[in-house]
C-alpha cells in the first residue's frame, strides 16, 4: 500500500526519533513528509513504533493511503523528485 505521512512532532529529540523510524520504511519527500509502500503488517509495526514515541497530547501523524490509480497520477512541480516503486532500478 502506497502512503504519504505527515507529522508534527513538538520536542526537537521525538522529532529525530521519529524521522529515523520513518526512514526505515519510506522516502523523505520534505522535512516533515514520507512517502512509502509498505504491507500491512510493515505498516502495523510502523504505526506502533512512533505511537510508542510520539507525545498524543503534543504531537500529530497523519497518515494519507493512496490507491494504485491516485499514485500514478502524482504530479511534481519544482524541486521535488517522484519515486516510481514500480520502475527499474540500474544499480552500478
Amino acid at each position: 500500500m502506497n502512503m504519504i505521512i505527515a507529522y508534527d512532532i513538538a520536542d526537537p529529540k521525538r522529532l529525530s526519533r521519529i524521522a529515523r523510524i520513518m526512514m526505515d520504511y519510506g522516502t523523505r519527500v520534505q522535512k516533515s513528509i514520507f512517502e512509502a509502500t509498505v504491507t500491512r503488517a510493515s505498516f502495523a509495526e510502523m504505526k506502533r513504533r512512533i505511537e510508542e514515541t510520539m507525545v498524543d497530547t503534543e504531537d500529530g501523524v497523519k497518515y494519507f493511503p493512496l490507491c494504485r490509480k491516485c499514485s500514478g497520477t502524482v504530479e511534481v512541480i519544482g524541486q521535488g523528485i517522484y519515486l516510481d516503486p514500480d520502475s527499474e532500478y540500474y544499480v552500478y
